[in-house]
C-alpha cells in the first residue's frame, strides 16, 4: 500500500466515532424496547412524551470516559432540572455478561436520573451510534437537535449551552 492510501485509511478510521452525527437534524427517536434497572420493558418513544428537554447518554460500565461524564453531569443535574426543566436518561450498552454490574454501579454513584439497559444494543444501532460515550439532546417537541461523541472535561459546559438555547 502506498503512503497516500495509508493516510486516507488512517483518517477514515479516525472519522468512525464521529459518524453518529447523522442522527441530528430534526429526526425523532426510534421506537425500541429497552428495560429499566428493575427489568420493566419501556419504549424509547416514551422518553419524550412529557415535553421536556431530554438528554440521553449512552454509556457502559467498562467505559471510563462514560462514567466520568455521567458523574460530572450528575453533579450538575439538580441545577439543570431547576434552570432548564431538563430530564437526563443514561442508557447502558453493557451486554448480558456485564449488565449485572450496572445496577450496583448506579446505586453506588447515587445518580438521580433514569438508567436503562440496551443489552442487545438495538437502541444504539437504531441511532447509528458507533461508540460510547455518546450524547443525544432532544428538544421539547421530541426532535434530536444535538449529538456528541466522546467525552473530555468541559464537554458538559457545551451540553449546558445547547440545553440553555432550547429553554429560551
Amino acid at each position: 500500500m502506498n503512503t497516500i492510501k495509508l493516510v486516507i485509511l488512517f483518517f477514515a478510521i479516525l472519522a468512525i466515532p464521529f459518524s453518529g452525527k447523522c442522527v441530528e437534524g430534526g429526526k425523532t427517536l426510534p421506537s425500541v424496547a429497552i428495560t429499566d434497572l428493575n427489568g420493566k420493558t419501556v419504549n424509547t418513544l416514551d422518553f419524550t412524551k412529557d415535553g421536556k428537554i431530554t438528554v440521553i447518554s449512552f454509556w457502559a460500565t467498562w467505559c471510563v470516559p462514560c462514567k466520568k461524564e455521567l458523574n460530572t453531569v450528575s453533579e450538575l443535574y439538580e441545577d439543570w432540572t431547576k434552570k432548564y426543566n431538563v430530564k437526563m436518561i443514561a442508557v447502558s450498552i453493557d451486554d448480558s455478561r456485564n449488565s449485572s454490574k450496572v445496577k450496583p454501579y448506579v446505586d453506588a454513584q447515587r445518580w438521580d436520573f433514569g438508567v436503562f439497559l440496551d443489552i442487545n444494543q438495538d437502541f444504539k444501532r437504531a441511532l447509528n451510534i458507533q461508540s460510547v460515550p455518546f450524547t443525544v439532546l432532544i428538544d421539547q417537541t421530541g426532535k434530536i437537535v444535538y449529538t456528541h461523541s466522546g467525552y473530555v472535561e468541559g464537554d458538559e459546559t457545551i451540553l449546558e449551552e445547547e440545553i440553555a438555547k432550547l429553554s429560551k
